[in-house]
């Protein structure tokens, strides 16, 4: 290719061409030449009244191409008034491709398919004209003609940006342009650079703009002239696309507000910044787009990208922001809910449809304090020059403190945590920068407070700010976006006085910077340190140069940071100046800063102990050193702060030690006082404090967490607020002073706290579940309660003091009597809190007369109301049926009580609503939605009920608590994490809110007279002096000689834990609902358990809780054992649970079964993973087996089938039964769940969870008074369980794993097991209503005749006569009274698992998949004789046992039941195959059969006679619908199935089925021959999608790699190939009957693609006459997202009501099916999803959806309102859902489960 170096800097295009000639250039219509008297100089003009037909095209041919390759297109034009206009720009691509990209204020909306995009243009208006005005009013603009006022436009197309972003295509070269009527137009120019119209040549120079940089000015040929004294601006429009911002309508070129971002010029004046509602999502297909315009020079350069609140919303009480209606206004951009906005927008009043009045008085709360320190640094901690005030940053706030008054005063406009902070000289400018990706640099006026300028840091943080003496040089050091170091200077005098601050230099370095710091004596001079480096910098001409320092043999060393020498004089000369580094090694360089060499070395050392009580002094010498994290000198010494917690003060020439000071943490930065009396000292623990030279004391100015505050509370008596946070401790605060009073530091983590009421105690909840209370006045303590097991997320007293109230994660609640000091239990109650941590820390309210208790449970979905002295429930409101409209369901996240006088009960729920519920009837009085953007953190009302507060992500707001949707709320920020609580203190007259720090607000509402009284003995407790022993002590420090006493910058109260009463240690209570003690009965979860209390009241929806349901059950949390994990045996016997990386929502809710839109019709498959989990009563006739997590029971003499449902996991084993009344099963492989069904109802009675593992086998009894549970190999134990009321009688753990147990078929009290060991026998003795089971004491090992085996399967002949069998193929016959073995013999090559035995009669199978039958009468007569026979003798053997009969099935025998004779009988296998045996007539019937692997794919045939399935394992099977039993099956070896279609033929000798495989092969098997048909090739890659064609012509194929193939089933040929999702695989492929005419295409049918890349495209086709065109194609937006994530798929589907509609869903910005219109090219509907959807199906009937879930949901929707049920019978992640033709039946899979349910609709 020829070089493109001509094409730099740009190319003039119409000079390029020469177009007046017209040789090169083309011109239709009226175009001619002009003299435009604005710009001074000959135009062209193209005027026409349809544009397509006047236009200027370049080049002349279309065989011609300009072939420019710069990325930027401008164009210098201006629309004709009241006329539209078009440009056309013909891209081309490296993909081989021409893409035209056109823009016209013609066009309503924009428009895109693969190679062609159409933006819509607004114009914009004069400035000042009616037109902005109007314009500014309207939410679209001025759509439509251009206004009369129309202006010359620069207008700036990224091409490159342009096609990556919207085709994902890549930029080559502009092939032509095309300029349509009605313009004006006076040149257009492409070039690799951004050039800003507005900005001259002597203005890029003074701001360092040039091409080297990427930017610079416009070309003078291209600029358009400015009057002297006017600004561009304010004659011309410059349109960018893209721009760094958005604006209505989406994807749009526009010119942009011109007030848009521009801060106010009155800073003195605090303004509210007004806020607007959610952005209102429109059906396009793309990003948010929008154009902007540069800001005016004399504004600050605000970056649209990052959420900032403009200059002038920085005030001292903080950030105020007045909340309007949603409806008023759209903020647009940044989408994540954050709420942050932009600059200050007014709007008229009169433009609302609803006006609301404001809440008075405006503000209403003010921010007085913060305790904390630091956030994102510890390192940055400055003094004012006059030594009076420190400046210090707390997250995203920067905090000014005076240090005699502790008053502060905040500087607040950061969004994120602040990284840098820096003064410059004279203390007047402060500048800050802040953390993240969108970091950004600020100007304060410190003294005023006040924000001056605000600009891009460009770096994704800076981590260190310097300003020089002076103020007019600020330099940075950060990151780039490839984490490379960048060093900027910057020029603020302009920006000190409101202006922009301009780069002056920039450069990139690869060394590390750890601090930088502009010289004091030459503001273009900087130096900086880092690993391995000390650096001079210096700024001339606008580059930016530096030069090592040479550090000889110490260039090794981590330099930390520097310091020069203050106070020397100021025309001392550079030769005179010294240069102090610090080092991690402990070394001190003094560097000669003119020779840029080091002139001396010291060390700090270690003390030496040589004499036990007396140290010496520190020197410096060789050897390990202290770490020096700072250093800062001054004119008569130096300071360090060192890793070892010392402050120290030393001589210059660091000879002796003059001062030093003792911290608990290591000391992240020091500073000395311009008058070098004072020296400021800052922890890494977030320690503040400072030390006073002349009177040696040290003060500690505030202490902080280091890490997330989680709950508070507030001593209103004594003003004391006790916090707990993430980093371990809780500390105890006095309100007034700030100064920490207690801290108590836990290896438990505290994550909620409670004041009492009146006495001077407070509870602390911890994450073991430890609830501990303290007595501040002894600071010792009082109890420790431990009946939790979770996280303790509730802690509550009554409002009498006489009751504590705790509850934690796993749902337990725990009443307590405060009356004594123990504060002991009264009262345990298990499930009835909703699990999890989301609610803490205030998961409980108590009502203000004491009387109730609220709380969120025992679902997230209900709220109770118990009485407050017995936890009796008196009432239940279910939230989730409060609002019937809604498609998501709703759970409650808060609750308050209100004011007694209200009787209100506040409940925040998900869907960001607040409810007022009646505490009387639990109806809904009303609510308020959208109270923030993001789920509410906390609640709190005040006491006179006039006014709500509540919290959300990092804002609080105050709403009228009456007059909620008639008053405005009032919203404030400051936080930069999100809020854990916010509470009104005690005495009304604060509000305290904790997240990332503690903020202390003041609450300005007037006090309500009726209150008042209570108040007075708060305000009259203010004053309370602090104790003695809480002050901090000013103690004196030594000089050089050894020091006395080490000063500590605090002395704080440690609470002591051992002060614990003896017999509080010692007599906890245990209670057996909670203890695994054997000796204790545990409490079951049955219904038979609860208590009878008083009635239950609930709207709209009651709720009977009086069971805890098995999906929660299901969820216990495992318990760790101390052990490590024990190996698998060898032996198949154990369940192996399927590897899934699913998880159930436990948020969902079924419906009830009255109202499901889904009946279960019949489960496909049997589970061959399972061990035991088939059952069979020829008796009674009931046959059962589990399939996933749905138990299957077959009623043989009505022919009947049921199904039971309530596991989530996959079923692991059952049992029947003797009386087959009753069925057992287990689930889960970890805390498994074991439920009792009643067979004749199919109800659950009870379940009960005990093993920590899966449960290996389950037995009943001869009596079926009590059934028998074995846990696998991970927790050996048997328990033994009570049949009717489902409770744990007793449980032994073993030794060693045990494979299987069986009680006596004659003794009702006699069991035996086998396992690793070998044989236990067990006896059962009962007391009362109690059990026991006694082991026998020897176990007795398998005979060594056998080797080394395990004994893997045991059942009883007879009273005393047991066999049993092992691993290598062995079956041995024992004497249960002699407990010995009396005769062995080999009966299969493998291990043997199963044993049944009737009679004489043994059945034996195992892994060889060998059944046989034997005749055994001999082995009773070997008993008798008392004798034993030896493997060795086989003719014994064989003579003594006889084999009647044997069959081999088709894999491992893993459960069978046999009738009394032993002629019939059920086998399962690990195939998934029930097979039928009747040993009478030697015949075997498959009964239930299921797929070996993954099931991808299902589908009904046309007349739904029969469905297919096909499977990861190769094959492909037909079934019959009526009775579900496989028709035929086609196998192909090592090949995948991935999907299948069945032709559209109705004669049923027509009827083929079409496979794809992983091979890339296409298969069609003809059911009639039950043959395979034909075998096509037409892939290289596996085959994701396929169907037929609607009318059967062809076949459609879908790769992974992203081709689609269309082949003929009669030959086989592939016709064509579609090649437009290449590279991105295919979900979904559909073909419909349509006619195309309506779309203005030839064809009678369309079909659709969907790819993996967000990408549909939906064809016309007419295959009788091989026409196949692009009717359109959709993109879809989305996040960011690594290769790594595991993406939804992208999925698309015709509507069967009108196939114009083409339903989609994958991952993208929302979870939602979007419905596209074909006819009016946009998404007309949207539908809102809970979860993101793996699989789709359309109803033909009843406007039905079903969507499937990873989280093992399956959802049923009514498309016409939204209207959905959860269904959640599979115990894995669906990954298919098919309705049938008729829509009457649904097929949903999950892994190997196969699910079909009838369809009564919603």
């Amino acid at each position: 290719m020829a070089s493109t170096g001509w094409q730099h800097p740009y190319v003039n295009i119409f000079k390029h061409v020469k177009v007046e000639k017209w040789r090169r250039s083309a011109k239709a219509g009226d175009v001619s030449s002009a003299m435009d008297r604005t710009l001074r100089c000959p135009v062209f003009s193209i005027k026409g009244p349809v544009p397509t037909n006047s236009y200027i095209l370049v080049p002349k041919s279309s065989h011609q191409s300009l072939g420019l390759t710069g990325r930027y297109f401008y164009l210098l034009f201006r629309p004709t008034p009241g006329k539209y206009f078009m440009v056309h720009l013909d891209v081309a691509v490296e993909e081989g491709q021409v893409v035209r990209i056109s823009f016209s204020n013609m066009f309503k909306e924009f428009k895109s398919t693969a190679t062609w995009l159409q933006f819509p243009f607004l114009c914009g208006a004069a400035k000042d004209s009616v037109y902005e005005k109007t314009s500014r009013s309207a939410r679209q603009g001025l759509v439509g003609p251009a206004p009369d006022s129309v202006r010359w436009t620069c207008l700036m197309i990224d091409l490159c940006f342009t096609l990556t972003f919207y085709l994902n295509r890549h930029h080559a070269h502009l092939k032509s342009v095309k300029l349509c009527a009605n313009m004006a137009v006076k040149n257009m120019f492409t070039s690799d650079l951004l050039l800003d119209p507005a900005v001259t040549f002597s203005e890029a120079k003074l701001r360092g703009l040039s091409a080297c940089r990427g930017t610079g000015p416009i070309p003078r040929e291209m600029s358009f002239p400015v009057p002297k004294g006017g600004s561009w601006n304010d004659f011309y429009d410059h349109v960018k696309f893209p721009s760094d911002g958005t604006k209505l309508p989406f994807d749009s070129i526009q010119k942009p507000d011109p007030e848009a971002g521009r801060p106010s010029d009155e800073t003195d004046e605090p303004r509210s910044a007004r806020i607007s509602g959610p952005v209102q999502h429109r059906g396009s297909p793309c990003q948010l787009i929008a154009a902007s315009r540069l800001l005016p020079r004399n504004r600050t350069s605000v970056a649209s990208s990052v959420p900032e609140l403009s200059p002038s919303d920085a005030t001292e009480a903080g950030v105020h922001v007045y909340a309007h209606p949603q409806d008023a206004l759209s903020t647009h951009g940044d989408s994540s809910g954050d709420e942050v906005f932009g600059s200050s927008v007014s709007l008229p009043v009169a433009s609302f449809k609803e006006s609301k009045q404001q809440l008075l008085p405006d503000p209403i709360l003010q921010l007085s304090r913060i305790i904390g320190f630091g956030g994102a640094t510890t390192r940055y901690a400055l003094w004012t020059k006059s030594g009076e005030e420190v400046v210090y940053p707390c997250h995203a706030i920067i905090v000014s403190m005076k240090i005699l008054s502790s008053e502060q005063r905040f500087f607040i406009g950061h969004t994120d945590k602040i990284s840098a902070l820096t003064f410059n000289g004279s203390t007047t400018l402060l500048a800050s920068a802040q953390s993240g990706s969108n970091s950004v640099v600020r100007l304060w006026d410190y003294s005023g407070g006040s924000c001056l300028s605000m600009f891009r840091a460009h770096s994704h943080s800076l981590s260190c700010l310097s300003f020089s003496s002076g103020g007019g040089i600020l330099c940075g050091v950060g990151k780039d976006r490839h984490n490379k170091t960048m060093v900027v200077v910057w020029n603020t005098l302009n920006a000190a006085k409101g202006g922009e601050g301009t780069i002056l230099a920039k450069a990139h370095t690869d060394v590390d910077i750890v601090t930088m710091k502009v010289t004091s004596f030459d503001e273009t001079r900087m130096v900086s340190c880092g690993r391995e480096n000390v650096r001079l910098w210096r700024v001339r001409n606008g580059s930016l140069r530096s030069c090592p320092v040479y550090l000889g043999e110490f260039h090794s060393l981590d330099f930390t940071d520097v310091a020069f020498q203050e106070g020397g004089a100021a025309d001392q000369q550079l030769d005179d100046r010294t240069l102090f580094a610090s080092t991690q090694s402990g070394h001190v360089l003094e560097i000669d800063y003119s020779r840029v060499t080091v002139k001396n070395v010291r060390r700090l050392m270690p003390a030496q102990q040589r004499h036990a009580e007396r140290r010496e002094k520190w020197t410096f010498n060789t050897g390990p050193g202290i770490p020096i994290n700072s250093i800062s000198v001054s004119s008569s010494f130096c300071a360090t702060g060192t890793e070892d917690g010392f402050l120290r003060l030393w001589t210059l020439d660091f000879s002796a030690v003059i001062l030093e000071a003792e911290h608990e943490g290591p000391v992240a930065v020091v500073s000395v006082s311009s008058d070098s009396l004072q020296v400021l000292a800052a922890t890494f623990t977030g320690n503040l404090g400072y030390l006073d030279v002349s009177s040696r004391g040290y003060s500690t100015l505030m202490r902080s967490h280091t890490d997330d505050v989680l709950g508070f509370s507030v001593d209103g008596i004594r003003r004391h607020l006790t916090t707990a946070s993430a980093d371990g401790t809780l500390r105890v605060w006095h309100m007034d002073s700030l100064q920490q009073l207690y801290d108590f530091a836990s290896m438990d983590k505290p994550c909620s706290v409670a004041f009492h009421p009146h006495e001077p105690t407070f509870a602390c909840g911890f994450c073991s579940g430890t609830v501990r209370v303290f007595d501040i006045s002894s600071a010792r303590l009082l109890a420790e309660h431990k009946q939790h097991r979770g996280e303790v997320i509730g802690l509550a007293f009554s409002s009498d003091g006489d009751l504590m109230f705790s509850a934690d994660s796993d749902g337990s609640l725990v009443l307590h009597d405060v009356s004594e000091e123990e504060h002991s239990v009264v009262r345990v109650a298990c499930s009835v809190v909703a699990r999890g941590t989301e609610r803490a820390p205030d998961a409980l309210a108590v009502s203000g007369d004491s009387s109730r208790l609220a709380f969120v449970g025992p679902t997230p979905h209900v709220i109770t109301v118990a009485d407050a002295r017995s936890l009796d429930e008196l009432l239940h409101v279910d939230v989730s049926v409060l609002d019937v409209e809604s498609s998501e369901l709703d759970s409650a996240l808060k609750v308050r009580f209100s004011p007694p006088s209200a009787e209100h009960l506040l409940v925040a729920t998900s869907a960001n609503k607040i409810l007022w519920i009646s505490t009387k009837t639990g109806r809904l009085l009303r609510q308020v939605s959208g109270v923030h953007k993001r789920p509410c953190s906390s609640l709190a009302v005040s006491e006179d009920g006039r006014f709500l507060l509540t919290s959300g992500h990092n804002t609080v707001k105050v709403w009228d608590y009456k007059r909620t949707n008639q008053v405005n709320p009032q919203m404030y920020i400051g936080h930069s994490q999100p809020i854990r609580q916010v509470s009104f203190t005690p005495d009304q007259l604060g509000v305290v809110s904790v997240g990332d720090a503690i903020f202390l607000w003041d609450f300005l509402a007037e006090p309500d007279e009726c209150v008042m009284g209570s108040r007075s003995q708060f305000k009259a407790s203010y004053n309370i002096p602090l104790p003695a022993d809480g002050e901090v002590n000013a103690a004196q420090l030594s000089n050089g000689m050894p020091r006395q006493a080490v000063p500590l910058p605090s002395s704080q109260h440690q609470l002591d834990v051992s002060a614990m009463d003896p017999e509080i240690q010692g007599g906890l209570v245990h209670l057996s609902v909670c203890d695994d003690d054997p000796a204790k009965p545990v409490q079951p979860t049955g219904p038979s358990q609860s208590p009878d209390h008083r009635p239950v009241v609930s709207f709209l929806k009651v709720t009977d809780l009086d069971s805890t349901s098995p999906e929660e059950t299901d969820q216990l949390e495992t318990m760790e054992l101390s052990q490590n994990k024990p190996d698998r045996p060898n032996c198949y016997k154990h369940f192996i649970p399927r590897l899934k990386t699913s998880s159930l929502d436990q948020s969902v809710s079924a419906s009830r079964p009255q109202d499901e839109g889904l009946k279960l019709k019949a489960v496909i498959g049997y589970n061959g993973n399972g061990r035991g989990n088939m059952g069979w009563s020829p008796d009674q006739g009931l046959f059962a087996y589990s399939c996933g997590a749905v138990v299957v029971l077959e009623h043989l003499h009505t022919g009947t089938q049921s199904h039971l449902q309530g596991h989530s996991e996959e079923i692991s084993c059952l049992a029947i039964s003797n009386d087959a009344q009753t069925l057992a099963s287990a689930a889960g492989s970890s805390r498994s769940l074991i439920s009792i069904w009643d067979v004749q109802s199919a109800a659950c009675r009870g379940t009960a969870s005990h093993h920590q593992g899966a449960v290996q086998s389950l037995a009943f009894s001869r009596d079926d008074l009590f059934f028998l549970s074995v846990g696998d190999f991970w927790d050996p134990v048997l328990a033994l369980w009570s049949s009717e009321s489902v409770q744990l009688l007793c449980s032994v753990s073993m030794s060693a794993p045990i494979h299987d147990a069986a009680f006596s078929p004659t003794a009702a009290r006699q069991l035996a097991c086998v396992g690793s060991e070998g044989i236990h026998l067990c006896l059962i003795h009962t007391r009362s209503s109690n059990a026991d089971v006694k082991v026998s004491r020897c176990s007795v090992a398998p005979p060594p005749e056998v080797g080394d085996v395990e004994l893997t399967a045991l059942c009883y002949h007879m009273d005393s006569f047991l066999l049993t069998s092992t691993s290598g193929g062995h079956v041995c016959a024992w004497d249960v009274n002699k407990q010995c073995c009396f005769m062995v013999w080999r009966a299969d090559e493998g291990e043997i698992g199963v044993l049944v035995c009737r009679e004489n009669r043994l059945l034996t199978g195992g892994a060889t998949g060998r059944l046989q039958l034997w005749q055994i009468e001999a082995v009773q007569g070997m008993k008798s004789a008392e004798t034993t026979c030896s493997i060795k003798d086989m003719t014994l053997s064989v003579s003594k046992v006889v084999v009647e009969q044997e069959v081999v099935l088709d894999g491992k025998l893993v459960s069978a039941a046999f009738d009394n004779f032993m002629d019939m009988g059920i086998v399962g296998t690990t195939a998934g195959t029930l097979w039928y045996i009747n040993w009478s007539d030697s015949s075997i019937i498959r009964l239930v059969s299921g797929h070996r692997a993954k099931v991808n794919d299902v589908v009904f045939s046309r007349d739904e006679s029969r469905f297919a399935t096909c499977s990861q394992d190769g094959s492909v099977r037909v079934w019959s619908t009526g009775s579900f039993e496989l028709v035929v099956q086609f196998q192909v070896i090592n090949q995948a199935c991935g999907c299948l279609c069945w032709s559209p033929s109705s004669s049923s000798d027509g009827l083929r089925i079409a496979a794809g495989y992983g091979d890339g092969t296409l298969r069609i098997f003809q059911l009639a021959s039950t043959e395979m048909e034909m075998k096509l090739r037409p892939h290289q890659d596996a085959i994701t999608a396929i169907t037929y064609s609607a009318s059967g012509h062809v076949i459609l194929s879908a790769g992974s790699k992203g081709l689609v193939a269309v082949s003929s089933p009669i030959s086989g040929a592939t016709i064509r190939v579609i090649r437009d999702h290449k590279g991105a695989a295919i979900n979904s492929i559909q073909s419909v009957s349509e006619q195309c005419k309506r779309f203005g295409l030839e064809g009678n049918e369309m079909f659709l693609v969907s790819g993996a890349d967000r990408r549909v495209s939906v064809w016309a086709a007419n295959w009788s006459k091989e026409k196949c065109d692009l009717l359109d194609w959709l993109s879809f937006p989305a996040p960011p997202s690594s290769e790594e994530d595991s993406l939804p798929p992208s999925l698309a589907a015709f509507y069967p009501a009108d196939p114009s509609l083409v339903l989609y869903t994958g991952f993208g910005l929302e979870k939602e099916l979007s419905f596209y219109s074909l006819t009016k090219k946009q998404i007309i509907k949207k539908i809102s999803l809970t979860h993101w959807a793996t699989c789709i199906s359309l109803s033909p009937r009843g406007h039905l959806l079903a969507v499937g879930a990873k989280e093992r949901v399956l959802k049923l929707i009514k498309a016409t309102s939204g209207r959905f049920q959860d269904f959640l019978q599979h115990s894995d992640a669906l990954q298919t859902c098919r309705f049938s033709p008729s829509g009457s039946l649904l097929f949903s899979v999950a892994y190997d489960e196969v699910l079909l349910w009838e369809v009564p609709g919603l």
